[in-house]
């Protein structure tokens, strides 16, 4: 009886580690629709390191830099690395009161 008891053991502790991962996972709670809606708005700034909410806001501050620069409207996410980088840099030195 004593090998069937140590066998018995290893098989539960080895059912129990394969069920663990399924069972966080089970638990996790799905995101709302506005946590997805917001995090869809966001965008990188690599230079920087860090992220910004793509609202009427950045939009309005976006505009205004291209009309700075004579350019053209075309969306971010159209534009290379280099002019986002352009903007970026261009928007850190431009703030909004809120802080940005």
């Amino acid at each position: 009886m004593h090998r069937f008891d140590r066998y018995f053991f290893a098989f539960s502790v080895l059912c129990a580690a394969l069920a663990a991962p399924l069972a966080t996972r089970a638990a996790a709670r799905p995101q709302n629709s506005s946590h997805q809606e917001e995090n869809r708005n966001r965008v990188y700034d690599r230079a920087h390191n860090d992220y910004h909410n793509w609202d009427d806001n950045e939009d309005r501050s976006y505009r205004q830099y291209l009309g700075q620069q004579h350019r053209d409207y075309r969306p971010i996410a159209e534009t290379n690395a280099k002019q986002q980088r352009a903007y970026w840099n261009w928007r850190h030195s431009h703030p909004d009161h809120d802080g940005r």
